[in-house]
């Protein structure tokens, strides 16, 4: 009998916590106070990204591009060739 109570309150408490969890996340309270957050945050991102320095760019031409020069004095291996020579 002590078990079956243990579990009935065991179901009881996880039912009461699932609908007051679910009562709250869709209420308009939530829902008006979420979008005052996010509202209050891109204010503050406007404020602060107004006042940001931007830096003159100093990268124009830092690139040199170099020719290459193929050396035809390297000496050509072929691969079955080295195989044979054993």
């Amino acid at each position: 009998m002590l078990k079956e109570l243990k579990y009935f309150f065991y179901l009881v408490t996880i039912f009461l916590f699932l609908f007051m969890t679910g009562k709250y996340y869709f209420s308009d309270v939530n829902k008006k106070n979420s979008y005052r957050l996010i509202n209050s945050l891109n204010n503050k991102i406007d404020t602060n990204s107004s006042s940001l320095i931007t830096l003159k760019n100093d990268t124009d031409d830092i690139i040199e591009y170099v020719e290459n020069n193929v050396n035809t004095d390297k000496k050509k291996f072929h691969f079955w060739k080295l195989l044979g020579n054993d």
